[in-house]
């Protein structure tokens, strides 16, 4: 059974730790409109991480069943159970349909509109891997829609607390390329450790396009982007967290410097948590960014010349 369980990825399951964000916008705008329909449930929420897991479960398989031929190329991913010759292959798509309806039942069992989530999650796991699509193959559009995961985890997130609204588009953006640089750093990590454009070329057909510099270019797009759609975020709604923001520059600038190392650990992000230091800052900017959503700081107003918020509701569904 190893090899069966270790197709489904469960340590990736970390990076469900991006629904946490949801989670706590949905707390915040709650708290600032006690009147929104909302349901605090931990059941809830448990059942919704779970679904999310088997759902992202589903797609890690699939993506292992389709990239045996290309793993083969990879110094270290030809060890995987599929090209290692481990798994049948039969019975590794009867797990990949399981694990996909299981999540998705217990997904609708939440909520109409994490229903609806937890299936764009699974789809994008289509879209990313079968061909004639396969945006993995696709310079650019594989780090964009492997990356629109993140966008997707914020809203399950925020729909196991609040059923029938929508969070705010700009901080949703904003998310989509904070996972945008993590997913092109992860690239740029690849394709130096692997060090030989052909040998690259043959385990992902992007990197045919990709060079080490163009990489580190879309990086910083990303990130400004991010930035970007973030200050919005931060105008539009709570000004107080502009004092956040050299904090997060910051987090952006060490996660930069680790994907710079030599095999950089930036290679494997569910193993990012051995990362000590990264992991004791991003707890810091988490930290300070949610302290400061409960704060009211009149003076910034008057600085940045703008009125103090009075929110209105956010798009009904």
């Amino acid at each position: 059974m190893n090899p069966y369980i270790a197709i489904a990825r469960p340590d990736h399951w970390f990076k469900n730790v991006f629904m946490l964000l949801g989670v706590l916008l949905a707390w915040f705008y709650w708290a600032y409109r006690p009147q929104t329909e909302a349901d605090f449930s931990v059941g809830r929420i448990l059942l919704g991480l779970v679904a999310t897991c088997l759902v992202a479960s589903s797609n890690y398989v699939l993506n292992e069943i389709l990239d045996a031929s290309h793993d083969r190329h990879h110094p270290t991913k030809r060890f995987r159970p599929i090209p290692a010759g481990q798994v049948n292959r039969g019975i590794a798509y009867v797990e990949w349909i399981l694990l996909g309806a299981a999540g998705l039942a217990l997904a609708a069992g939440v909520n109409r509109l994490f229903f609806v989530s937890a299936l764009m999650l699974w789809l994008m796991g289509l879209v990313y891997n079968v061909p004639p699509v396969r945006a993995k193959e696709w310079p650019y559009l594989d780090v964009l829609t492997e990356s629109v995961n993140n966008p997707i985890r914020l809203l399950l997130g925020w729909f196991t607390i609040i059923p029938r609204e929508i969070p705010p588009i700009s901080l949703v953006v904003a998310y989509w390329m904070v996972g945008a640089f993590f997913m092109a750093s992860k690239r740029f990590a690849e394709y130096r450790t692997i060090g030989n454009p052909q040998q690259a070329g043959a385990y992902r057909a992007s990197f045919k396009h990709y060079t080490e510099e163009k990489l580190l270019i879309s990086m910083f797009f990303y990130a400004t982007a991010a930035a970007l759609f973030l200050g919005i975020f931060i105008i539009r709604y709570h000004v107080e967290l502009v004092l956040s923001v050299p904090l997060i520059a910051g987090f952006f600038s060490y996660y930069l410097r680790i994907a710079l190392k030599p095999d950089s650990p930036v290679q494997h992000p569910e193993r990012l948590y051995r990362e000590y230091g990264l992991m004791a800052y991003l707890v810091l900017c988490v930290a300070v960014f949610v302290g400061l959503m409960f704060v009211r700081i009149e003076v910034l107003y008057q600085i940045f010349n703008i009125p103090s918020p009075e929110v209105p509701p956010l798009w009904q569904w």
